[in-house]
């Protein structure tokens, strides 16, 4: 259950000294093919990290053998010099597998602003180049962490003998686009460069974007598929798409649930939209109420919160049909006061809020958790 889960792939994670804990902190993942099939989204931040500068020029080509990537910097905000890096980057990996930095993605996470120590990055990448293997999915996983708690990995299998896995990191800034995160996802499945862009931006749409624990965005958020054609089998396009999307929703789950300081997941569920974008605008305005995830933190069932974040949308609806749900307890019911809402019990982890808008048939699901104590010491002492 892992970025070496498809076959074609081999990774390695290491500790090559950019972390001051001594930690693993650089990873590759090399495709071994036969096809070199990628695509990638990125942050849509208009503050773009080097290595998203980077590695958005050597994806537009749809091919790709190797992403190297480290914590412990994001090298984001560092001008020509940290573009620079991140090229050195790309070309000392290429030359440790055996291929050009034409084709090495580069991702980068940690705190902006700094420049990585570039003697430890080469270092890492040698060390990890020697230990690239099937079975080092998890370490690769590791090395990318910054405050995750744990490693996050998923993978799902397709009908006729190909597989999809994947490695993330997030644990905070985690808002679209994207959601705060690095991603890489392989698979055997034979694909070409446009079914392959194709499928990920739909798995992404519906996982990665609609994952917002803090509404801050990041500046390298890298998403990355890589397909080596190694099962010799074409999937179907849905049935792939679907599998994808598995694993994508799997990830950005985990990455809800080690958001920094949370006590709570919560699914905010937006029913009976006029739209689609309808029903993501209304979720999303409620998912960013820092009054309504304090509430959700307390065992609140403050469904006035709720309210008062849907109604800052322009989505189309009456106030007058609105409901409110939490937990299955109906508190507010076509405009006008619902159950009890000393009915609802807040103290699982999991949370489910939903708001009917009673204006269609859309709908949408925003994942995201509440605010602690904990998430405002984490950030307070970040850089400190």
């Amino acid at each position: 259950m892992s970025v070496t889960t498809a076959q074609g792939f081999q990774a390695a994670g290491v500790a090559a000294g950019i972390k001051a804990t001594g930690r693993r902190d650089l990873a590759l993942v090399v495709n071994t093919g036969p096809r070199r099939t990628a695509a990638a989204v990125y942050t849509s931040n208009r503050f773009q990290a080097a290595p998203v500068v980077w590695s958005r020029q050597v994806t537009a080509s749809g091919e790709l053998d190797a992403v190297v990537l480290n914590s412990g910097g994001a090298n984001a905000c560092t001008g020509a010099d940290g573009l620079a890096d991140s090229a050195m980057t790309a070309a000392l990996t290429a030359q440790a597998v055996g291929t050009t930095d034409r084709r090495v993605a580069v991702c980068s996470t940690g705190l902006i602003g700094v420049r990585l120590p570039m003697d430890a990055v080469a270092a890492g990448i040698t060390a990890a180049a020697s230990e690239l293997g099937e079975e080092n999915g998890a370490s690769a996983a590791e090395a990318i962490m910054t405050t995750d708690t744990v490693s996050k990995q998923a993978s799902a299998a397709g009908s006729d003998g190909w597989s999809v896995g994947g490695m993330a990191k997030g644990a905070g800034m985690l808002a679209p686009a994207l959601a705060t995160m690095l991603v890489v996802i392989t698979t055997d499945a034979d694909l070409d460069s446009e079914a392959a862009d194709k499928a990920l931006r739909a798995a992404t749409r519906v996982t990665f974007d609609r994952t917002d624990s803090d509404g801050c965005m990041s500046t390298n958020d890298t998403v990355i598929l890589m397909a080596s054609g190694a099962s010799g089998v074409t999937p179907d396009a849905d049935e792939f798409t679907a599998a994808l999307t598995d694993v994508c929703g799997s990830l950005a789950r985990q990455l809800i649930t080690d958001a920094e300081g949370a006590s709570h997941d919560v699914a905010v569920i937006v029913n009976h939209a006029a739209t689609e974008d309808d029903a993501v605008d209304v979720a999303r305005c409620i998912a960013r109420s820092n009054l309504f995830k304090c509430a959700i933190y307390g065992n609140d069932p403050n469904w006035g919160r709720v309210l008062a974040s849907a109604g800052t949308s322009s989505a189309a609806y009456d106030p007058e049909r609105v409901s409110v749900t939490f937990n299955g307890v109906t508190v507010f019911a076509d405009g006008g006061l619902g159950e009890d809402r000393s009915l609802v019990d807040l103290t699982d982890r999991q949370v489910e809020v939903v708001a009917d808008l009673g204006a269609g048939e859309a709908s949408a699901t925003i994942w995201t958790n509440d605010l602690t104590y904990d998430y405002v010491k984490e950030n307070a002492e970040y850089s400190s």
